[in-house]
């Protein structure tokens, strides 16, 4: 196949990107305190200079005491955690990329430091962090309106400091999807309810007040998926028509493009296609969006991510759904963390320089 479709500009809105790839947001704890360093923006200015289409970072947090459950996440509120924040804009901008802030909050879901908890309780829709697991507290009305304005502040935060984009991370088991999650929201009040249109309120209502904060222009993505870290089996929209609903209401309320997780791209979502999520989703809105899972290496990330190697693997498949249009943009995760020069050995066709994946590309900023 040739290569060049994953190299064609790709322009929407405000967003001018020189070609197809996209820096998958991954999660690096290299910032003490919450606060980027240089480090950090030095090692996502790397992938700019290698021809990275859009960078989206690491997810960070937004202002609600327990939106981490890391102390060495970045955060995106505070005087010194803005400050550092531009200089990784700057940093990137200086190479010629375009960068996305991924805005999080993680709820439910516990730190994996025994000697360290957040600064207040996790955040959830009803105090489950799995169906039929007590942990958290189910939010207030009071607490449900603070979350929907950190994140409206975060993205007006984003546009003021330069960021060309931004993302809400609504995928993985973390608070949003949590809403939209049926085994976990349990809720009887107009955030939750037996439907996926009365769960994806909580969403809907963060993306209408982002975009009243960074109008009409600027592009907000918007990262989904099926799969839960708490499940990997777990399905919002067993068919297509939910699916429609589901994604119909978050691009009402304002989503441009859907960053569509998968553990593995080429797997298709309904028997009876080939399309896989992110074909779907563009097929039933009719937005952009990006597909992601397991993009040039063989394995998934969750076996990599518990230690297995893996070595890198033909993009034909990839090539051939992007040509035809099943998508617009491609996400990398694994190949890019490990390897910044990445997009431009490919473009170049130094398939011999690419590089097998290891474990300790998580231990150090490449």
């Amino acid at each position: 196949m040739s290569i060049d479709a994953l190299f064609k500009p790709f322009d929407f809105k405000a967003l001018h990107l020189p070609n197809r790839t996209v820096m998958a947001p991954m999660t690096r704890s290299f910032s003490p305190g919450g606060v980027a360093t240089e480090d950090v923006a030095a090692y996502y200015a790397r992938r700019a200079k290698n021809e990275v289409g859009l960078i989206i970072t690491e997810g960070t947090g937004v202002a609600r005491p327990a939106s981490l459950n890391d102390p060495n996440i970045p955060r995106f509120h505070g005087e010194d955690e803005l400050k550092a924040w531009k200089r990784v804009v700057d940093a990137v901008h200086a190479e010629g990329g375009l960068i996305a802030p991924q805005l999080w909050h993680v709820g439910a879901v516990r730190t994996r430091d025994p000697e360290w908890t957040p600064p207040g309780p996790y955040d959830s829709p009803s105090g489950l962090s799995s169906p039929g697991k007590t942990f958290g507290v189910g939010m207030t009305d009071a607490e449900v309106a603070d979350a929907i304005s950190a994140f409206a502040r975060a993205a007006k935060d984003a546009k003021a400091l330069g960021f060309d984009a931004i993302e809400l991370h609504g995928a993985h088991g973390y608070l949003i999807d949590q809403f939209f999650w049926e085994g976990v929201n349990k809720r009887d009040d107009v955030f939750g309810g037996p439907t996926i249109a009365e769960r994806s309120r909580f969403a809907a209502e963060i993306l209408k007040a982002v975009r009243k904060e960074v109008g009409a222009d600027y592009p907000v993505i918007i990262r989904i998926s099926q799969w839960k870290q708490q499940d990997f089996t777990a399905r919002l929209a067993e068919t297509e028509a939910d699916l429609q609903t589901w994604l119909g209401t978050l691009v009402d309320a304002g989503a441009d493009i859907l960053h569509c997780s998968q553990r593995r791209f080429w797997e298709p979502e309904f028997e009876g296609s080939d399309l896989n999520f992110a074909g779907w989703a563009k097929k039933l809105t009719g937005v952009p969006t990006i597909t992601v899972g397991s993009v040039g290496l063989s394995g998934d990330f969750i076996g990599a991510f518990g230690g297995e190697g893996s070595q890198p693997a033909s993009l034909d498949e990839l090539l051939k759904r992007l040509d035809r249009g099943d998508f617009d943009l491609v996400a990398i995760g694994r190949a890019l963390l490990q390897d910044p020069e990445w997009v431009t050995k490919v473009h170049q066709g130094r398939n011999d320089d690419l590089k097998d994946w290891t474990a300790e590309a998580l231990r150090v900023l490449a």
